[in-house]
């Protein structure tokens, strides 16, 4: 990662600029970037959309959001500062000589041109040759994508084979933002920079690992998207496989970009395949039904707005991922992701091997693993779950469940937590390519992935119901007890 803190003034142009990404995300980000002194001087955010808009209009939906957002906690003199960077520019982006009108207001010579792709890829093949042709390119300029790059292999090909005949590979930064998340930056350090960890990372010391990814809303308006994309692609392809990288991966040379690429590919080459000799065992999907969220009913997902009462789409999926590697031999990964579950939920539970021999009977009959948990979300840190004696004198030792609680709120009061987002756009700035995924990484994933999705079709694989507000089917709780085992909370 670059030592400097600062970079070059930059154009970042947003195109989508008036779209959910843009005002919910990115502009609240650009913002607390802003806030925080961490925006260069120079450097503008240009939005791009096809309504009818001028620049004061966009200023005031920008502001408008922010105070929505961020339940007015609004600086004034920051607001300020940072609107005078804003500016919008209506653009038709399948329209290839509208582009022309980027000339006008980027500044080649001083600012380097981020262009930040927040649509549907269908519009990708458009903005690129549109750039292109304008002539408004050079070395410097870069892109950042947004997931879903593809539903398959085959359609992250074509939408990569576009992008790389107008833009060279180190020029495409694209992004997952689970990877700009304080507790996954943090699986670095803990991993490798802690020898106790460093030295008990393997098929020797740990029994199990167990990544959880839990939302408590539903589809919120994205029907038709989601539909045709199925928990599966939308959350595992990219979210729980890049955490999986992360705590599987061997050490890389160093903290450059290639090394950490390259460690994560080894990962993702290394996942035993998933087909139809064995998807019933090693996978569940499942449906949410109506059901109660913190007391309050809620439909299922067949009865949302716009919904196919026919869909099988599933909106769970758990799954058992074997890693064919020294490291990781007989180590098995359990994975899980759903909507409408119990309640918001990230987080990496790493289960160690019971000791072989149990002096401590009158406590526990079996004494319980040591783990360590990785909270990802809402509150992030780190606890070590152990045994401790109960404090006493009457000649007997108790023994009782106790925890390490590391904190990052609490343990950092000086530093302020940002979301995913934001970091991953100050990298982008900065054109650092390390926290943003490479072409390989993505399609060595999908075709992991693809095998899952084949497997389905071809064993006609149903979607499991669970009521909203649980943790999934009860057939995910059985991926486990098979291997005696079962999911942590």
């Amino acid at each position: 990662m670059p030592k400097n803190k600062t970079f070059k003034p930059c154009d970042l142009v947003i195109y989508g600029g008036l779209g959910d990404l843009s005002t919910r995300k990115l502009l609240i980000s650009l913002y607390r970037l802003e806030k925080a002194g961490l925006m260069e001087a120079g450097t503008r955010i240009i939005a791009v959309d096809r309504h009818r808009k001028d620049n004061a209009e966009f200023v005031d939906i920008a502001h408008k959001n922010l105070h929505s957002f961020l339940n007015d906690d609004i600086d004034e003199d920051i607001w300020q500062r940072f609107s005078a960077r804003l500016s919008y520019l209506k653009i038709d982006l399948t329209q290839m000589e509208e582009y022309q009108q980027l000339h006008d207001v980027l500044h080649p010579e001083t600012n380097v041109l981020v262009n930040y792709f927040a649509v549907s890829p269908v519009l990708f093949k458009s903005i690129c040759q549109g750039l292109d042709q304008a002539g408004v390119l050079n070395d410097q300029s870069r892109i950042v994508m947004e997931k879903p790059i593809g539903h398959d292999l085959v359609s992250s090909r074509e939408i990569n084979d576009v992008v790389a005949e107008v833009f060279n590979e180190d020029q495409v930064f694209r992004i997952d933002h689970y990877l700009g998340k304080e507790t996954v930056l943090n699986l670095l350090a803990l991993r490798f920079a802690n020898s106790f960890f460093t030295t008990n990372w393997d098929h020797n010391t740990i029994d199990h690992i167990q990544i959880t990814v839990a939302e408590e809303v539903g589809i919120e308006g994205r029907w038709e998207y989601f539909d045709h994309t199925g928990q599966l692609r939308d959350m595992l392809q990219n979210h729980l496989l890049q955490i999986l990288t992360f705590v599987a991966m061997e050490p890389p040379v160093d903290l450059e970009a290639h090394s950490i690429h390259n460690e994560k590919i080894k990962v993702l080459q290394a996942l035993r395949p998933i087909t139809e000799n064995n998807v019933e065992e090693k996978t569940v999907r499942g449906q949410y039904t109506k059901g109660f969220q913190k007391a309050t009913p809620v439909p299922g997902y067949l009865e949302e707005e716009g919904a196919n009462t026919d869909s099988t789409t599933e909106t769970f999926v758990a799954v058992r991922v074997d890693i064919d590697n020294w490291r990781w031999a007989g180590v098995p990964f359990y994975l899980r992701t759903g909507k409408r579950m119990n309640y918001k939920r990230t987080e990496i539970v790493v289960y160690f091997k019971q000791l072989p021999h149990n002096i401590f009977k009158d406590s526990f009959r079996h004494l319980p693993p040591n783990k360590l948990i990785i909270h990802l979300q809402p509150n992030e840190g780190v606890e070590i779950e152990m045994l401790n004696k109960v404090p006493g004198i009457d000649g007997d030792i108790k023994l009782q469940k106790t925890k390490l609680d590391l904190s990052f709120s609490e343990a950092f009061k000086k530093n302020k937590l940002f979301g995913g987002y934001e970091k991953l756009i100050l990298e982008a700035l900065r054109g650092n390519p390390t926290l943003f995924l490479s072409r390989e990484e993505i399609e060595q994933a999908w075709t992991w992935i693809d095998s899952i999705q084949k497997a389905w079709a071809k064993t006609n694989e149903e979607a499991r119901p669970y009521p909203a507000g649980t943790w999934g089917p009860i057939a995910s709780d059985s991926l486990l007890a098979r291997d005696g085992r079962a999911w942590e909370g």
